[in-house]
């Protein structure tokens, strides 16, 4: 009978196993960090030396073949003009002597003249002497005149020379003429040497001026990123970062300060909403409580009452969730999911006042001139206009006087006007700088439905789309309302 092994459990996971991993993980050593600094005059000193280095080499290469040639070329005419000369004329060995008369015209200058007779002997000792071997010797019987032998790399004494002997021809002996090729190294090795001193001296500038150079380019770079690392370490956004110049690391320096000043305005935005915010909801909250505890004596209530309760419960119920949308769409934003498109804020406009003819029967007018075509938001748009309308019907209720949207195009290049016209109360002037504040409410308005937060979305759209809202009181009572797209006011 087979038997079969049941399944075994499994293991409890060793809490210490991830504990060594990370201790682990964490004893790996980290690559050495090079500084940007480094880098770049390492970098400016590797090229530099590159091209010192190839320049030197094809200069000194050019210099050294140049020489070489031209001398040996210069060497090579003499040797030529010496077998010339005994071919055309019958000299004998005694012509070339350093005593006979008019030895510097035989003897070429700068070269060395060593004269064999005809049995190859030494006849006239050149200075210094050269050597003599048996193919010389030969040279020096030989019948015919002109005939030559070459020795090239000749050690005479420390020197160097280059031999050629040229027979004289009927076995009267030849003339050896020899070049020094020495002092022609000796200069090219002094070149060579200064060259690589020079070679050195263009690096070793090359790195230091690099170096300089590097430093002056990232000491800005430096700064930013202890700005950064210091806002990173301490969450702190309002550091000023002192970097100034208008190549790109300046423009980095200035694009990072204006980064952290709308982080930091953001942060407090975010800060004041929810104080704001809290504050608000704490009212609606308490009279919901308040309600919501009456309700357990709901049988003990007269019908009036409770007909009264449940309509609050129901308002306030309204209200709340008004205040609650708005703040969601004032904390959104709704700049991040919504793209731009080409629109004709007077089309928005219609479609606006449509919509608010509908919901409160009030008459709505829209007054269009210019181009009023741009590139926004719909959403974000119709919201601010709509904001607009529903405020000023609701501040002039019993009013009989339309609603006017006037939509102008541009009193600037592409800056689009709206405004809402009203014929209500109006707005009282120590008020008028404050009603696009957040929860901020008119002490004439504070009986009235709202949350305070329609007129600051407005505001937001505006500067979404570079605009500027602004309030004022209407000539003949009511009020103006209205923002600006592109440009401010």
């Amino acid at each position: 009978m087979r038997r079969t092994r049941s399944p075994e459990p499994p293991r409890p996971a060793d809490p210490a196993r991830p504990a060594h991993r990370l201790r682990r993980l964490l004893a790996r050593p980290r690559p050495k960090l090079v500084s940007l600094r480094t880098t770049f005059a390492v970098s400016f000193a590797a090229v530099t030396a590159a091209v010192t280095v190839l320049v030197g080499v094809l200069s000194y290469s050019a210099a050294a073949r140049l020489v070489r040639v031209d001398q040996e070329s210069v060497f090579d005419e003499v040797v030529q003009d010496l077998r010339d000369e005994v071919r055309d004329h019958r000299m004998a060995a005694e012509d070339f002597s350093s005593s006979a008369p008019g030895h510097d015209i035989v003897r070429p200058a700068r070269t060395d003249v060593q004269v064999l007779g005809p049995d190859g002997s030494v006849v006239d000792r050149g200075s210094p002497g050269l050597p003599v071997v048996p193919a010389d010797r030969t040279i020096a019987t030989a019948a015919q005149a002109g005939r030559i032998v070459v020795h090239k790399d000749v050690d005479v004494g420390s020197d160097v020379y280059r031999v050629a002997t040229v027979s004289l021809g009927g076995g009267r002996g030849a003339v050896q003429v020899a070049q020094e090729f020495s002092d022609t190294e000796d200069l090219l090795r002094a070149l060579q040497q200064r060259t690589l001193i020079l070679m050195i001296a263009v690096v070793t500038a090359a790195g230091l001026f690099g170096w300089w150079l590097a430093r002056r380019i990232t000491h800005r770079l430096v700064i930013l990123t202890t700005a950064a690392e210091d806002v990173a370490r301490t969450r702190r956004l309002g550091v000023q970062v002192p970097v100034t110049g208008h190549d790109e690391v300046g423009r980095l320096g200035r694009a990072f300060d204006r980064m952290l000043g709308r982080l930091a305005q953001s942060e407090e935005d975010q800060r004041r909403l929810v104080q704001d915010a809290g504050h608000e909801l704490r009212t609606p909250l308490t009279s919901l409580r308040t309600n919501i505890s009456l309700l357990r004596r709901i049988d003990e209530l007269p019908p009036d009452t409770r007909d009264e309760l449940v309509a609050d419960l129901s308002q306030e119920a309204r209200e709340l969730t008004d205040l609650v949308n708005e703040l969601v769409d004032l904390a959104a934003g709704q700049s991040d999911t919504e793209p731009p498109r080409k629109l004709d804020l007077a089309d928005l406009a219609e479609e606006v006042a449509g919509l608010a003819r509908r919901r409160t029967g009030r008459p709505v007018l829209v007054r269009a001139s210019g181009d009023t075509t741009l590139y926004g938001r719909p959403a974000m748009l119709q919201r601010a206009v709509s904001n607009l309308v529903e405020n000023a019907t609701k501040f002039d209720r019993g009013g009989g006087a339309p609603v006017e949207i006037a939509v102008t195009g541009p009193s600037r290049p592409g800056v689009v006007r709206v405004e809402v016209l009203d014929r209500g109360p109006g707005i009282a002037e120590s008020d008028l700088t404050r009603v696009f504040d957040r929860f901020y409410r008119a002490a004439d308005a504070r009986s009235l439905p709202g949350s305070g937060l329609g007129l600051s979305i407005v505001r937001e759209v505006a500067l979404a789309h570079e605009g500027a809202p602004f309030a004022h009181r209407r000539a003949g009572g009511g009020s103006v309302i209205g923002f600006t797209v592109g440009g401010g006011l």
